[in-house]
């Protein structure tokens, strides 16, 4: 039964398709294809791949190099795909397998293409700096470049590598080398630069490589490669090195919207397509979805022979389903009937692509689907459950690190004034701890009778205290105090080691005691026997006779200062004679040790550096200044405020004692602490040991006594050279830092020196090896490394260069030394071989590699790693081991404690037990932590915890896989569109597990997707299996609606300016009925550009708007140009790969202002900021600026008067799609016709088709006028509109200051579909008093359209309060004034404000609803029109028949073909029937065209009415009076 019930379906769909095919063949499916490609030629895609690989590591690039040239393997390549593979296999080996896996997939994405376009511009540079000889027009494949000489063979080069030039010679001009240079490993910092610009393949190459390498290995020259492969050269190199070189490099990672468009108003050209380029597209279709309820692929498989008819019924079903309106009834359960197919879907990401990317063909057959208990998504936040120990790492974020630390200075030391609690002076004061709670005015002072804010300046006695007495006497709410310190003492310290110097080495005399520091013992003594407030009097009175002596300095304190105001202060308090208590204290220098243990105490603390200081509960501050303290004392109010709340601070506690203990630190160093200003600078450890040896293999660890079998989380990594002072003082800190004590950090030493090292130095590093790895684990073996360091310091390193020079080591005595500390010298003696020596030089090679390839440090450098924080450079007469230990500290609580918690809590299964030594888990907590400080976190992150999954959550992939991802997604939106095609390629690339949740929105009242979206991405299908072509990623549309009328919109990057370069049909209005035979519309788009965006500010000040900037190259400085902006201090230019420099223009600019550069905060005196465009992404630069000395008061922007030059005018227009670009060419050949004077036409070339771009070159040459194509990109701060023609009309006014040259004055803006009858010179030269816009107000001579004159009631009214309606078809704008006024700012900001909102104006006309968003260009100017002021030009500049009287068309200057809302006319008829002279001008642009494209013009169009000056004709009886307008009659209302 069932098989004929099968035959009897069969039956009758072979019959239906039998009538069907009659009738559709002339509805064969119609395709759309769109491709995007760079405006630059070709690169090699070897190339790319290894400059790919270098971003994994420097080293790599040479790796993979020399891996290529050292094989043949590419000759077995017979196509591009091979290649592709070859070369993807090539680096794979390489590269860690989570790595591998996604370089093929970022080869295919051509991502590195614009670094290999960077060196092209460098090549190009260099070339250009030198003459060619005889023949200018050779070609060379591989040169080298020296900076005084260019060698095009190797015989050349070879005499100049045999006696490279002296650094003092020719060296110091050598080429300049940049952070993306790939710089050999064996080069020797300081030797003569030699740049290879060639590709790997090429056989020049190879020949300079080796010889190269060679002389870079024997410490001759710096050897640097640029890789290039200059055009010409294809044919010279292996059959992989040209691949992707020959054509423009097709790109891919964007979207493209095929939109249904709403055609109301009919507004499409009806010119005939005269030709067009057929397609077929080699990819199938998936057969397997439903459609309409049949699977196509079972009945193909079943009647294969009636394919073409079983695919014609499809294509019907396909093109007969697509709808962009629904009823409600519809609608209403449409997002959970996607998510439930989605759920449902073998492969629910290819299924939510296919949905959600041609949602208008499937809305259909969707709505009709029961929905099965599908309910909401129940999303909440929350804690995920990790599956392995490596998800748990990727999803551990570090601490926040605070914005400042409280230093713990609470000591014997700390000198305070007064007390709060108990002195008398403040017992009136309240003690309610509760009223610090109560509301004040903002920097209310709350005299509340506790010790809340400690105020201790670090102070030199030197300085004045003024500033604190005053604070103390005028009784503000502060306890303050003193620690003294001796800034001569301290720097005695500093220069002896963290020690202080009692006896002179050289004269064995006792040092002399510093006036500070007596200062201190005086100042000990008076508070000892006669109070604190005394002592504090007697350092007043010191510096009070400093300033009264009128033989002395401002800046010095002299003995006699002293002595006065010592007998001063306490003549009255004492009996004896003052003189001789001073005398006697002189003498028996009682409370020396006090004072200077005062010093010391400020040495530890790290203060002294700072000069004066003070501490707020424990916060440093560098200024001693009142206001500083005031300011203090109100950021830490509300933190004293929120612990009192909440009872965490009572009226018996301590405050300090809480905060210090809570969080103080031991040590103040900004460079370790930073604060925020200071970001630190991490390295993965990791990546030095994933491919093969690394130079951590090497290190021996040192530890604290009785610990060296514990686990360290911590690891510091000291690179020192030895052989200096710098790097000798690190490495004595870092062996008593471990005597000091640390139970949880273990230190290994790098020795950076040259393998050049002299014998002495060589052999203490023997003796320093031979301890760390055969006796680290003895008691005393920390201890005869301190005498080490200091023995070697003392017989050789601070001796004379002659001194040392002649010196050996005495072994003798360093193995008695050893002997007495408990270390076999016999030991020593066995390994003291010269086989050693060659063994610590391949070390020293592989630190400096090391430093030099991840660092970027020279190769003597002395550095700090702490578990990949690098600390450089490092001050070595101010580090101490009290740094090690602060730095130790601060890593472990920060970045190091999460990952403990996680690697103590795994279960190490099959791993050797063997193994799990304490020196593996320490490495495990080195190469961790290291590695995950390296990646850029956001501050926020995002955990989803799945309710109710059973009907909304889709869960994929390997559970344990090491990288999760939770996607929450409501599949009918346009993210979900994009996201789809992501996801897919995650999953695919990445091995990740997902869990995507299904969220879309339970009840629709219209239909969310109107549109047909593909993401367009690479895959290996693009390259060639039988030649070496590469076609290149496309977006393809296949079988889409013929007879909707379609709109292209592209969805790039922000970075990337876009424009069509080959479209025969008309993107704006595609209708697929009208191809004719063409089966595929084709359409390629170029980036045109890139963009480079910033923001520049002024410190304390506003953004510097209207400043001027000017990037180029060092040879042409100025190639583009822009200003700034109010709004955020927002810039952009126009980019292309390559190495940019941008600098202020000149005149007011550079007159009045400064770039400021440099993390110091030092003034750039070049003036120039290098700017490096190397990928595809563009890039934001911040900017600071600083007004001049004297100039600091000055405005940039000034009303200036002055004369406008030359004759010509500028007009500006803006046309999309090919009807309005014929009506452009008839708006233009009616300007020139009238005009007499020269005439220059500006366009926006984004939204130009190819043909019309390919025109009006003639068209200019033709009719004698000038043009230029001008763009924007729409900044990403700025609301941006969804829709192309709402984002075409914005630039009619929004980027008016910013999208034209900084030398343009003025321009008169006309629509393209306006005639002109007037000579354009009268409006340009009109004077229009001062405003920066001029426009036309809305005629009202028509009464029949007064219902629809909205500006005369409601909020319009009201708002405009008599100055007129203005329409936006034809204005003026005085770009000068415009500028200087910020218009373009003030117009932004109401833009920003009010266009977010669709409602921001629906209330303000209940009878008539007007949307900002969508009326802007007409509605913005007159809304701001009482900030940025409009003149109202006479009525006759612009008629409109819709608006004005057929009375006053006669006078008309200007006619504009604006939309009739109540006949809905077609633009094409009205343009007949109103405008006498546009057949006749259509008939001549027409005819020029069509002789420019080599195409036959037919003239068989509709005959044109007679235009009249009857009223317009009634509504046509096929347009509904109450549908609804679209945009474009808003527009033109």
């Amino acid at each position: 039964m069932g098989t004929n019930l099968r035959s009897v379906i069969y039956v009758f769909l072979l019959l239906f398709v039998v009538v069907f095919t009659v009738n559709a063949q002339n509805r064969r499916p119609k395709n759309v294809q769109v491709a995007v490609k760079a405006k630059w030629q070709g690169t090699p895609l070897l190339l790319e791949a290894g400059e790919l690989i270098s971003k994994e590591s420097k080293q790599l690039f040479w790796e993979f190099n020399e891996a290529w040239l050292g094989s043949d393997g590419d000759s077995d390549c017979k196509s591009a795909r091979d290649c592709l593979l070859k070369i993807s296999t090539q680096a794979s080996a390489l590269l860690a397998k989570p790595v591998a896996s996604l370089f093929q997939f970022s080869l295919t994405l051509r991502s590195a293409s614009p670094r290999v376009v960077l060196y092209r511009q460098l090549a190009d540079e260099s070339l250009s700096s030198f003459p060619h000889g005889d023949d200018p027009s050779a070609s060379h494949c591989c040169w080298v470049d020296t900076g005084s000489s260019l060698f095009y063979d190797v015989a050349d080069l070879l005499p100049w590598l045999a006696s490279p030039p002296t650094a003092g010679g020719d060296a110091a001009q050598g080429p300049e080398l940049f952070d993306f240079d790939h710089v050999h490993f064996d080069s020797k910092a300081g030797t003569p630069v030699a740049v290879l610009y060639g590709a790997v393949g090429t056989g020049c190459f190879r020949e300079f490589h080796l010889s190269l390498a060679q002389a870079a290995k024997e410490g001759k020259v710096t050897y640097v490669v640029r890789p290039v492969l200059p055009s010409g050269c294809e044919s010279k190199t292996r059959s992989c090195g040209a691949i992707g070189a020959r054509d423009n490099v097709s790109l891919a990672g964007y979207g493209v919207e095929l939109a249904l468009k709403n055609m109301e108003y009919k507004a499409m050209d009806d010119s005939a397509i005269k030709k067009g380029i057929t397609l077929e597209d080699p990819r199938t279709e998936d057969l397997s979805q439903d459609v309409r309820g049949f699977i196509f692929s079972k009945i193909l498989d079943r009647k294969p022979e009636l394919r073409s008819e079983v695919m014609a019924f499809r294509d019907y079903l396909l093109s007969s389903t697509v709808s962009d309106t629904l009823d409600v009834w519809e609608l209403k359960d449409l997002g959970h009937q996607t998510a439930q197919r989605i759920v449902h879907a073998s492969d629910p990401l290819q299924s939510m692509q296919e949905i959600n990317q041609n949602f208008p063909s499937v809305v259909s057959s969707l709505s009709r689907m029961k929905v099965d208990g599908f309910g909401s998504s129940g999303v909440v936040p929350g804690q995920p459950i990790p599956d392995g120990a490596i998800r748990k790492l990727l999803l551990t974020t570090p601490l926040p690190e605070p914005d400042s630390y409280r230093v713990d200075f609470r000591s014997e030391h700390v000198n305070y004034l007064n007390n709060l609690e108990e002195d008398d002076m403040y017992k009136r004061w309240r003690s309610n701890l509760n009223e610090i709670l109560m509301p004040a005015f903002p920097g209310q002072l709350r005299y509340i009778r506790k010790n809340l804010f400690h105020a201790v300046y670090v102070i030199d006695p030197a300085t004045s205290i003024d500033t604190l007495r005053s604070l103390y006497e005028n009784q503000v709410p502060v306890r303050f105090g003193v620690i003294l310190y001796s800034t001569q003492l301290i720097k005695n310290i500093e220069d002896n080691g963290g020690q202080i110097q009692s006896y002179d080495a050289e004269t064995n005399a006792q040092v002399k005691e510093d006036i500070s520091t007596m200062i201190i013992r005086l100042f000990l003594y008076i508070k000892e026997h006669h109070g604190i407030q005394t002592a504090f009097q007697f350092l007043g009175n010191v510096n009070r006779l400093r300033t009264e002596s009128a033989d002395s300095s401002e800046e010095d304190i002299e003995q006699q200062h002293v002595d006065g105001a010592f007998v001063e202060t306490i003549l009255p308090k004492v009996k004896s004679p003052p003189q001789e208590i001073l005398l006697k204290l002189q003498q028996e220098h009682t409370l020396k040790e006090a004072s200077e243990a005062s010093s010391m105490f400020v040495f530890k603390l790290g203060l002294a550096k700072l000069k004066c200081s003070f501490l707020m509960n424990g916060l440093v501050f560098d200024s001693v200044e009142e206001e500083t303290l005031l300011n203090a004392m109100n950021d830490e109010l509300p933190k004293i405020q929120e612990q009192v709340y909440y009872g965490q601070i009572e009226s018996r506690t301590n405050v300090l004692d809480k905060l210090l203990s809570e969080s103080g630190l031991s040590r103040y160093n900004p460079q370790i602490i930073g604060g925020g200003k200071n970001k630190p600078r991490y390295v993965s450890l990791a990546s030095s040991t994933k491919s093969g040896e690394s130079m951590l293999d090497d290190v021996n660890y040192l530890h604290s006594s009785e610990s060296s079998d514990d686990v360290k989380c911590v690891t510091h990594l000291l690179a020192v050279d030895v052989t200096t002072k710098k790097g000798m003082k690190l490495l004595h800190e870092g062996v008593r830092y471990l005597i000091g004590g640390s139970k949880s950090a273990r230190l290994g030493v790098l020795f950076s020196s040259s393998p050049n090292v002299d014998p002495y130095s060589l052999l203490f590093i023997k003796f320093f090896e031979i301890t760390a790895s055969s006796f680290s684990h003895k008691e005393k073996a920390l201890h005869f490394l301190d005498k080490l360091c200091s023995f070697y310091e003392r017989e050789y390193l601070f001796k004379t260069s002659v001194e040392s020079g002649s010196s050996q080591m005495p072994i003798d005595e360093v193995l008695e030394l050893a002997e007495e500390y408990g270390l076999s010298s016999k030991a020593y003696q066995s390994r003291l071989v010269e086989s050693l020596d060659e063994e610590l030089r391949k070390r020293m090679i592989k630190v400096a590699q090391f430093l030099s390839w991840e660092l970027g440090l020279e190769s003597d450098a002395n550095t700090i790693i702490s578990n990949g924080r690098v600390i450089f450079p490092v001050d070595e007469r101010t580090f101490m081991g009290h740094d090690l230990h602060l730095l130790e500290s601060m890593e472990f609580n920060q970045r190091v404690k999460p990952v403990q918690e996680i690697i103590e809590g795994i279960e190490w299964q099959g791993v050797d037990p063997d193994l799990l030594t304490s020196k593996y888990f320490s490495d495990v907590f080195m190469l961790v932590s290291s590695a995950m400080a390296t990646r850029d976190r956001s501050s926020e992150s995002a955990r989803f915890e799945v309710l109710s999954s059973e009907y909304s959550a889709v869960l994929l992939g390997d559970e344990n896989a090491t990288i999760h991802i939770d996607a929450v997604i409501d599949p009918l939106s346009p993210t979900g569109q994009k996201l789809a095609s992501l996801l897919q390629v995650l999953q695919k690339h990445v091995q990740t597990s997902m869990r995507i949740v299904l969220n879309p929105m339970s009840s629709l009242v219209d239909i969310p997707l109107k549109n047909y979206y593909r993401y367009v991405l690479p895959n290996t299908d693009d390259y060639s299996s039988t030649n070496f072509d590469v076609d290149g990623p496309k977006a393809f549309f296949a079988n889409m609606p013929l007879s909707k009328t379609l709109t292209m919109n592209l969805d790039v990057p922000e970075p990337w300016l876009v424009e069509p370069v080959i479209a025969i049909h008309d993107l704006d209005n595609i209708l697929l009925e009208n191809l004719g035979d063409t089966t595929t519309l084709q359409a390629v788009f170029e980036v045109e550009s890139l963009v480079l965006t910033g923001h520049c500010s002024e410190k304390d000040h506003e953004a510097p708007r209207g400043l001027q900037l000017i990037l180029g190259t060092k040879n042409r400085p100025h190639l583009v140009d822009t200003l700034v902006m109010a709004n955020l201090g927002y810039w952009q230019m126009k980019v292309s790969p390559g190495v940019w420099y941008l600098q202020l223009a000149p005149g007011r600019s550079s007159e009045l202002y400064v770039l400021k550069g440099g993390n110091d905060g030092s003034q750039d005196q070049s003036s120039l900021k290098r700017i490096t465009i190397d990928d595809l992404r563009g890039k934001v630069v911040h900017l600071e600026v600083v007004k001049k000395r004297g100039k600091e008061h000055e405005k940039l922007l000034e009303n200036e008067k002055s004369g406008r030059h030359g004759k010509t005018i500028n007009i500006f227009s803006i046309a999309s799609g090919h009807l309005y670009e014929r009506f452009l060419k008839i708006m233009i050949l009616s300007v020139l016709k009238n005009t007499n004077r020269p005439v220059k036409f500006w366009f926006i070339k984004n939204y130009l088709s190819p043909q019309f771009k390919d025109v009006i070159p003639h068209m200019a040459h033709e009719y004698n006028f000038e043009y230029e194509l001008i763009t924007y990109k729409w900044p990403s701060w700025l609301h941006k509109q969804k829709e192309k023609q709402r984002i075409i009309w914005a630039y009619k006014i929004l980027f008016l200051d910013v999208i034209f040259p900084l030398s343009l004055e003025k321009v008169i803006f006309v629509d393209a579909d306006q005639i002109i009858r007037t000579d354009m010179g009268e409006l340009y030269d009109m004077d229009i008093k001062g405003r920066p816009l001029a426009y036309t107000p809305f005629c009202d001579n028509n009464k029949e359209m007064d219902g629809y004159r909205f500006w005369r009631q409601g909020f319009w009214r009201e708002h405009l309060r008599g100055r007129p309606y203005h329409i936006s078809a034809l204005y003026v704008v005085d770009l000068v004034k415009f500028r200087e006024t910020a218009a373009g700012d003030n117009l932004r900001v109401f833009y920003e404000t009010l266009s977010k909102d669709p409602n921001s104006l629906s209330n303000l006309d209940q009878a008539r609803v007007i949307f900002l968003s969508s009326r802007f260009k007409t509605d913005l100017p007159n809304y701001a029109q009482h900030t940025v002021p409009i003149f109202s030009l006479p009525q006759e500049w612009l008629w409109c028949e819709s608006w004005c009287g057929n009375a006053t068309k006669s006078k008309a200057r200007t006619i504009d073909l604006c939309n009739n809302p109540m006949t809905k006319e077609p633009k094409l008829q009205g343009a007949r029937r109103i405008v006498t002279e546009w057949p006749d001008l259509d008939l001549e642009a027409r005819k020029f065209t069509a002789k420019i494209l080599g195409e036959d013009m037919e003239l068989n169009e509709p005959v044109a009415a007679a235009a009249t000056d009857k009223p317009n004709p009634p509504p046509s009886s096929d347009i509904s009076e109450d549908s609804e307008q679209d945009l474009e009659s808003k527009d033109e209302l």
